[in-house]
């Protein structure tokens, strides 16, 4: 039985969830906080409550609604790609690898109840906020290659029993829990709580930084800091964020943040600048040649892109996989129009996501021992590749120089095996002598051609795309 894209009903989940979108918060303007009538203030806040709650729900039941009707379907013929990394599920140790790599990855959803976002006196993200949550979850992953070892998985995910995921032939025994057996027949494991009450460096590393994403004003990559620095681009609580814009936005956060060793770099017109990447770095061309060099940041790049007119050219959708498929990618967020998702891996013509539609409860990620658990999901989506939002942002870490030359190297690799003329985006020597400041939300263009071969006439409505 192929179980590849088969969902009960023959209904696609994104579709439902992608069928619900709110314009009436999209302009936090209407809380007319300077009417003189105070019973008027308390009842226009009232309604805005009514409906940020009305909203939660209504996302949840979409959420919950589709989780519950099925688990997710992956074929045992095809392998997974998750961000560079490759899992045949036919393997009963592969997938247990898998979904414990899945379920450490950091998961932003809407969240409700949070302090008041300065000057909109919205407390919940619920409706407007995915492109954000979704930034929020590339730099996640980001900040985890950079902070974290390598292979890094976490320890709450390794005492998981219930299998979240439905793979052909997925009733043979785990070898690797047979072997863990002891004589008795009966299962070795530690208790949850006696892994976790004693945690180690690692964990307080991994706690630190979610706490970082923490819905607090005082976070460094809290909602409430992403929505204040886009005020600097004209956008404000409720509106549309744009991948563009919210590329943008991550990289003033961290050049203000505490992370002074890692720098992102955002590319201009497809086009990524070396000159302009190693000074941000702190080296210089003599520098990347030298055998050692120690004053070099960490970087995270960041590529704006447009991969077709209204929808994804299909011509670009291998190179996607390739970008996917490479150990320095941090992932892509777009999704579809006023829908974004941060999209992680792929099987065959199905890309995987994290959700960030599912609205849960604000966490005082101020406290010591803060819960951890809504920031992980083991629930995997899928997507056809057909359905994906041409403007989105991709992402990439490099560590070391060394690691920026292979990137530069690999990249470029991936790009040229699209098979349509013109790369997504590409590396040049040098600068860009033209200073840039995003001051509003751009997008960059690929040229198509019609069927003739004749290069398309770029229309209007090219210039926005709102996901």
């Amino acid at each position: 039985m192929d179980v590849s894209d088969e969902f009960d009903g023959g209904m696609e989940p994104t579709d439902d969830l992608a069928s619900f979108e709110v314009v009436n918060l999209s302009n936090p303007g209407l809380l007319d906080l300077s009417a003189d009538d105070d019973g008027h203030v308390q009842e226009t806040k009232d309604k805005a409550k009514l409906k940020t709650k009305l909203i939660s729900a209504w996302n949840n039941v979409r959420y919950r609604g589709w989780s519950l009707k099925s688990k997710p379907r992956l074929s045992k013929s095809s392998p997974v790609c998750l961000l560079g990394q490759f899992y045949q599920l036919s393997y009963s140790g592969e997938r247990e690898s898998f979904r414990r790599a899945f379920s450490s990855l950091l998961w932003m959803t809407y969240r409700k109840g949070f302090p008041p976002l300065d000057g909109s006196g919205l407390t919940s993200d619920a409706g407007w906020g995915c492109m954000l949550r979704s930034a929020q979850m590339l730099l996640a992953q980001g900040l985890m290659l950079h902070m974290m070892p390598a292979g890094w998985t976490w320890p709450a995910t390794h005492h998981q029993t219930k299998d979240d995921l439905e793979v052909l032939d997925a009733h043979m025994l785990d070898d690797s829990f047979r072997e863990s057996r002891s004589d008795s027949g009966k299962p070795r494991r530690r208790s949850l709580g006696t892994t976790l009450d004693s945690e180690t460096h690692e964990e307080q590393i991994h706690r630190r930084i979610v706490s970082w994403f923490g819905d607090l004003p005082s976070a460094p990559f809290s909602l409430h800091r992403l929505v204040e620095l886009g005020k600097a681009s004209g956008k404000r609580a409720g509106d549309w964020y744009g991948p563009a814009i919210a590329a943008h936005i991550l990289q003033k956060a961290v050049a203000a943040s505490e992370v002074s060793d890692l720098a992102v770099y955002v590319a201009q017109d497809c086009t990524v600048y070396v000159g302009e990447v190693l000074n941000l770095c702190g080296t210089s061309r003599t520098n990347l040649l030298a055998k050692c060099w120690s004053g070099w940041k960490s970087l995270v790049l960041l590529v704006p892109v447009r991969l077709g007119s209204d929808v994804l050219n299909p011509a670009y959708i291998r190179c996607v996989k390739r970008l996917l498929e490479l150990r320095c990618c941090v992932g892509i967020i777009g999704g579809k129009p006023k829908h974004s998702l941060f999209f992680v891996g792929f099987q065959d013509d199905q890309l995987i996501y994290l959700d960030p539609h599912y609205c849960q409860t604000a966490v005082d990620a101020q406290l010591d021992n803060f819960p951890l658990t809504s920031f992980h999901c083991k629930t995997v989506r899928k997507m056809p590749f057909n359905r994906m939002d041409p403007s989105c942002t991709v992402g990439f870490y490099a560590g070391s120089r060394a690691d920026f030359q292979t990137l530069c190297s690999d990249v470029t690799k991936a790009l040229t095996s699209s098979e349509e003329k013109y790369p997504i985006f590409t590396f040049v020597e040098g600068r860009n002598d033209e200073e840039r400041t995003c001051t509003s939300e751009s997008v960059t263009h690929i040229k198509t051609k019609d069927r003739a071969g004749r290069i398309k006439k770029k229309s209007s409505m090219d210039e926005f795309v709102l996901l």
